[in-house]
């Protein structure tokens, strides 16, 4: 318990560095898979197309020192690129809080976030859930979970679960309710997460997206008919339960169930 209060400090400003620079790489995986761009190539502005410098790239920094300007064409500069990095940053500091201990827990959760904040923000722009980003997931958080001792069979059971609650939606309302990328996110929450945590995912999902959504009714940002992006609560809701998961299975076992 001492050496971890003694390393606490690096490993959360090593998780806060590490989040800016995936969260850069975040903000390039979206822009360039939106604008079918090889992700191998020079960063520009999308303006001017002025290739960047190493001192026009620095997370966060940059963007407050350029006056979110580009400094060729003056031409502003998406307050999303900050916002994603500080975000995946924020993140990342906190499962290393939560997982400090558990340093294979901590760098396979790193992993996941980085992928659902992946999904977020691309579901958040475009409505859309990629196969590129959810089936090459579902196969490494596979490896993942079983990296992280859960039984092959429970992942298959939480796989199965989680893609079978959409797929049952999607077919009762023939495609109206939910879209098919998100049966094979679904699918990703399960291989991520595994029996029984998959249900608590899947609760909090409807939960943060009936709060989001009646936030948005009330201050008139969204209507009853309009569509939202499904795909960002499942995200957050996966991500909580990384956190959370646990003491809310806890507490129904112990509290609802009364199970001692």
């Amino acid at each position: 318990m001492l050496l971890l209060l003694d390393i606490a400090p690096f490993v959360l400003v090593f998780a806060g560095l590490l989040g800016l620079g995936i969260g850069s790489f975040i903000n390039v995986v979206v822009l360039r898979t939106r604008s079918e761009e090889k992700l191998t190539g020079r960063s520009h502005c999308p303006n001017c197309m002025y290739q960047l410098g190493w001192y026009d790239l620095l997370p966060v920094a940059s963007y407050l020192l350029l006056r979110a300007k580009c400094r060729k064409c003056a031409e502003p500069i998406s307050s999303q690129y900050p916002l994603i990095e500080a975000i995946t940053a924020a993140s990342f500091i906190i499962i290393a809080m939560w997982f400090m201990d558990q340093p294979l827990h901590m760098a396979i959760y790193f992993f996941y976030t980085a992928l659902l904040i992946i999904i977020f923000v691309y579901d958040l722009k475009y409505y859309l859930i990629l196969d590129k980003f959810t089936l090459p997931g579902i196969v490494l958080a596979f490896i993942g979970g079983l990296l992280l001792g859960i039984p092959w069979y429970l992942l298959l059971l939480s796989i199965a679960i989680g893609g079978g609650v959409f797929l049952i939606q999607f077919i009762v309302s023939r495609g109206k309710w939910i879209g098919g990328g998100d049966i094979r996110l679904g699918a990703l929450m399960g291989a991520m997460l595994g029996w029984p945590h998959i249900l608590i995912a899947l609760f909090l999902s409807y939960v943060v997206g009936a709060l989001i959504s009646l936030s948005l009714i009330v201050v008139k940002q969204k209507t009853m008919h309009d569509m939202l992006p499904f795909g960002t609560f499942l995200a957050l809701a996966t991500f909580l339960t990384f956190i959370f998961g646990d003491d809310l299975l806890s507490w129904y076992v112990h509290e609802i169930l009364k199970i001692r």
